[in-house]
């Protein structure tokens, strides 16, 4: 999924990095260069949600989409809660990601 949501974003234009935890992506720390963020809720060695809550903590503030394979209630409203851009559900449609994508960026500008 993560290989396949990258291709499209480098299809529509857009210049994406892949981090395969919160820890690498946390410890990257170019946020600025970032227009938003796309986090999955169950990452491997944190939650998603977490993560964001963490990163708006230490003051970065990037537009994020939450994207899961388990979706509930209480997740979408924990997701919904910590500003997100968007949540989707997998499996999602492409035009549906590539519109949260730019819904995100314009909103960064």
């Amino acid at each position: 999924m993560l290989m396949s949501m990258n291709r499209l974003l480098q299809q529509h234009g857009f210049n994406a990095r892949i981090f395969k935890s919160a820890g690498a992506l946390f410890g990257h720390g170019a946020f600025e260069e970032a227009s938003c963020i796309v986090l999955d809720i169950n990452l491997e060695d944190e939650s998603g949600i977490d993560l964001h809550r963490r990163l708006a903590d230490q003051g970065i503030k990037i537009p994020t989409i939450f994207v899961t394979g388990n979706d509930s209630h209480a997740a979408r409203a924990a997701a919904i809660a910590s500003g997100c851009i968007a949540y989707l559900a997998k499996p999602f449609s492409a035009k549906s990601f590539i519109e949260s994508v730019e819904r995100a960026c314009a909103s960064a500008a």
